[in-house]
């Protein structure tokens, strides 16, 4: 059992990570420690107690972020159709956010090799999400008859949702979007019929 001390560390460190994740999204781009330390009204020094960098921050949001879609994984891996939609929804209901964390994962993924820990991390959560949708994935593409593997099935849904996002989030294409709803629709309908042209 987890001592008031460790409840109160742990309770502190998802604080600092919802403020984050926040002033990401607000800000559309980096934030400073600085500027978190402001928000919480906290020492600069009470967030290097939980992140040894701003880096490890932004990763550990990625993981946070990787863990909610393995919760949508867990919750629909026996519908495909329902998966597909919840999936493509939480990554287009907050298309920055989705634009940005994969920005800043591409960015770390080439530039701090002293994460290597928290991206083994990553990737074992992703790899989890994969594994709880493999079966119902399976299914579904032999239901359409498709040729086509889990992971490319997979990685097709991914790119139409990146490419969504990055459509739905743009300010100069906002001005051309007619219905928003009728696009996003579109997109996972577009994510569900694909594999029935690829027999």
């Amino acid at each position: 059992m987890m001592s008031t001390r460790q409840q109160n560390f742990l309770l502190r460190k998802e604080k600092i990570l919802n403020m984050a994740e926040n002033l990401l999204l607000e800000n559309n781009q980096d934030i400073t420690l600085d500027e978190l330390a402001q928000e919480l009204d906290i020492a600069k020094g009470t967030i290097y107690k939980h992140f040894k960098s701003k880096n490890q921050l932004y990763l550990e949001l990625i993981i946070l972020n990787e863990k909610r879609l393995l919760d949508i994984s867990i919750k629909y891996k026996t519908d495909m159709q329902a998966y597909v939609t919840h999936y493509m929804l939480y990554n287009m209901s907050n298309s920055n956010r989705t634009i940005l964390l994969h920005v800043i994962e591409e960015r770390l993924t080439n530039s701090d090799r002293t994460l290597k820990d928290l991206f083994k991390k990553l990737y074992t959560v992703r790899e989890e999400r994969i594994i709880e949708i493999k079966e119902v994935t399976d299914k579904y593409l032999k239901s359409v008859q498709s040729k086509m593997s889990i992971r490319d099935y997979l990685s097709y849904i991914w790119t139409v949702t990146y490419g969504a996002s990055l459509l739905l989030n743009s300010s100069h294409y906002q001005n051309s979007i007619g219905s928003r709803e009728r696009l996003v629709e579109l997109y996972i309908n577009q994510a569900l019929m694909i594999p029935n042209t690829l027999s």
